[in-house]
């Protein structure tokens, strides 16, 4: 793990030095005669109040970071504070050559509010903290080789925006650390500039739709606009076109819509990421983008999300990158691009093939990572206000900030699914998703939290959280019930309002810090499970078997279109005082910078997201000795070829195997089989495992495992 003095250092090294850098949406340099110039790096930062600039700037800071990143550090960064009401960065460059035509200036992400000045003047102001800023700069940069001085004011607090806009409040957050918290960088090229561009792919008709939005700057331009489309790693051209020439008024927009023909045409998916780049010049500019052929939407009469005409099985976990910004080991490990793709990376050996990015967007590097992984991302915009938050934001402030989020981002293949808000009742969602959502020509699905679906090609979340009764009600929850549970997850009478697909994106109310001590919302949980003197073994244990039983239920009842954990990435705290301030939830990891997980959650909770899976649908926690019972065991099949192979099914007390039965089992590309086993209950009083396996050839069988009690009958 790395130090703060190692990280300064690292970006030390760089500092105060223009470099080329990659597009928003690309993973390849900038096509000529467009220049990015990175103005990432070490910055000066003070902090001071809304309307005056420091004097003097005494502290340093990493951009892409936060403030709590600063050297010398500031006390009490991320809680509202007497010592200030914003902070002030301020960094210097030089640009060889002359200004060109177009120079514009890009703020990925900053937070709370944003101020900026080039040179002494004003440039702009932008309040979202979620999308990015463009600002033009232009008359105020200084080229062949002078002085440029930038200045970026941010507010201290969450508090600095309006409440009537969304500020990313959190119920189990107490830290809102200000920042610029992704990439700043200037864009330089000539006229007619490419202001956006969409890429729609058609799947079925093995082409690409290009809709370029093309602006003049500074005088009147014609844009002849041309097209090539070629294999990402490879540089082979797949296919090219010339749109006729568009004649374009001085600062106004035009779009250029064409379709190429792509030939061979080769789909993205989780298991096949393969990566296109579309490159795109009007004479004087041009860009890259990177692209993924693929589709996606849902089958409203199976229930079941379909990837490029197929069906397709979601099974993915969470990051709460935000929560994770005020972990105490957090470091600079989110704008780490070998951490972040590990991370990617851990999940896939969990057979995880979908993430949603939870309750706010990470930096944008992590959307070009989930692409090269392959990962579906439903990206849940930082809305959660429940029915009692100290921010209410309106239809009016949302749209805006929905529109810079999809112009952002739908160009990434990963991204599936727009989510407008997480567990709220408002209806001002739902207004700004129908202003918003004809403008993705994919048409990708939104979903709508707690409120209504606005469409029925949309889906909804569920949350079956059952352990949460020992939380809300103080009454325990026991795994026996099971039996009483719906394998359909409940939704409340608004998400019923149209009879759309259902996402489980969180489960479970079990959570351990990364130390194995109950969070503030589980301390009650475990005591009701395992008595008030638990050890950590023995709550890990019984976090991942029934963690891993959960997922098995949810999964094989196939009630859902998606079963997502909650969860990967988030933040670690004592759970010592209610929250915010004590930790809610956490993730399984106990080494973060190795990305180690805790062996036992990554043992039975990965073997539980398996694509062919089971679940031995037997739940009683003590039975008769003797007892004769028939005992179902559900098999499923995500992939999309048919599995062959048999289910055994053991009881074992200990290391001793004290009965067992087997059958023959075939289960059909995407489907399920249902076995049916008489099962003997042993015949001696004492603590047992029953244990269901999918077993075939050298395969490592797949188990379900059930713990339980057999007893003399009284």
């Amino acid at each position: 793990m790395r130090s703060p003095d190692d990280v300064r250092r690292t970006f030390l090294a760089s500092a105060f030095v223009l470099a080329i850098a990659l597009d928003a949406s690309a993973s390849t340099k900038p096509l000529a005669p467009r220049q990015v110039v990175s103005l990432d790096g070490t910055w000066q930062v003070e902090q001071g109040g809304m309307d005056h600039r420091p004097e003097a700037f005494s502290h340093t800071v990493v951009v892409p970071g936060l403030l709590d990143m600063a050297r010398p550090k500031f006390q009490d960064v991320g809680k509202k504070s007497p010592l200030r009401a914003a902070f002030w960065y301020r960094r210097t460059f030089r640009l060889e050559g002359p200004s060109p035509a177009v120079a514009v200036l890009k703020i990925h992400k900053a937070r709370y509010g944003t101020k900026v000045f080039l040179n002494g003047n004003l440039v702009g102001e932008h309040l979202p903290c979620f999308t990015p800023a463009y600002l033009d700069v232009q008359k105020q940069l200084r080229g062949d080789g002078q002085e440029n001085e930038l200045v970026i004011r941010v507010g201290a607090d969450r508090e600095s925006i309006p409440q009537d806009m969304p500020t990313g409040w959190d119920f189990e957050k107490y830290l809102y650390i200000p920042g610029i918290y992704d990439s700043v960088e200037l864009i330089l090229t000539g006229t007619p500039y490419i202001r956006n561009v969409q890429i729609v792919p058609d799947v079925a008709g093995k082409a690409a739709r290009i809709v370029a939005e093309i602006e003049a700057s500074g005088e009147p331009s014609e844009a002849a606009c041309k097209v090539q489309v070629a294999e990402a790693a490879s540089g082979k051209l797949v296919g090219s076109a010339t749109a006729p020439a568009v004649a374009i008024p001085v600062r106004e927009l035009r779009k250029v819509d064409l379709t190429i023909p792509l030939d061979p045409c080769r789909l993205w998916s989780p298991d096949d990421p393969f990566l296109h780049e579309l490159r795109l010049t009007t004479g004087g500019d041009a860009v890259r983008v990177r692209f993924g052929m693929r589709s996606f939407g849902f089958d409203v009469k199976a229930k079941r999300a379909v990837l490029n005409g197929k069906p397709y099985f979601m099974r993915g976990t969470n990051v709460c990158t935000y929560r994770f910004f005020e972990d105490a080991a957090r470091e600079d490990h989110p704008w780490r691009a070998d951490w972040v793709r590990r991370l990617h990376q851990k999940f896939k050996s969990m057979h995880w093939n979908s993430i949603r990015y939870c309750i706010g967007f990470p930096p944008e590097m992590w959307y070009d990572i989930a692409d090269e992984e392959g990962f579906l991302i439903q990206d849940e915009f930082p809305i959660w206000i429940g029915g009692k938050a100290p921010e209410n934001p309106k239809a009016e402030k949302i749209i805006p900030e929905y529109t810079e989020w999809m112009r952002e981002r739908w160009n990434h293949p990963c991204v599936v699914i727009w989510d407008g808000q997480n567990e709220s009742f408002t209806d001002q969602t739902g207004k700004a998703i129908q202003a918003v959502r004809h403008l993705d020509l994919s048409n990708r699905p939104w979903e709508n939290g707690w409120s209504e679906p606005q469409s029925p090609s949309d889906c909804v979340e569920s949350h079956p959280y059952l352990f949460i009764r020992m939380w809300s009600q103080k009454k325990p929850f026991y795994l026996k019930e099971m039996v009483n549970v719906s394998g359909v997850p409940a939704l409340n009478p608004r998400q019923k309002k149209l009879d759309v697909p259902i996402v489980i994106n969180e489960y479970g109310w079990l959570w351990l810090n990364r130390d194995g001590t109950p969070t503030c919302l589980t301390d009650k949980v475990y005591e009701s499970l395992l008595g008030t003197n638990s050890t950590v073994d023995q709550r890990r244990m019984l976090y991942a078997r029934y963690l891993a039983a959960l997922t098995e239920f949810w999964r094989c009842h196939r009630g859902s279109a998606g079963v997502l954990h909650f969860c990967g990435l988030g933040y670690c705290r004592a759970g010592d005082k209610p929250r915010p301030e004590g930790g809610a939830t956490s993730d399984h990891f106990i080494d973060l910078e190795k990305l180690t997980f805790e062996p036992k959650i990554e043992e039975y909770v990965g073997e539980a997201f398996n694509p062919v899976g089971l679940m031995l649908d037997f739940w009683a926690e003590e039975v008769l000795c003797g007892d004769r019972r028939q005992l179902k065991v559900f098999a499923i099949n995500d992939r999309y070829e048919d599995w062959s192979g048999s289910v055994r099914l053991r009881i074992v007390r200990g290391s001793d195997e004290v009965w067992r039965s087997s059958q023959p089992c075939t289960i059909q590309s995407l489907g399920r089989t249902l076995l049916t086993f008489p099962v003997a209950m042993p015949a001696k009083p004492g603590c047992y495992t029953m244990i269901a396996q999918l077993v075939r050839d050298s395969d490592k069988p797949i188990r379900s495992l059930r713990d339980f009690k057999a007893t003399e009958p009284k």
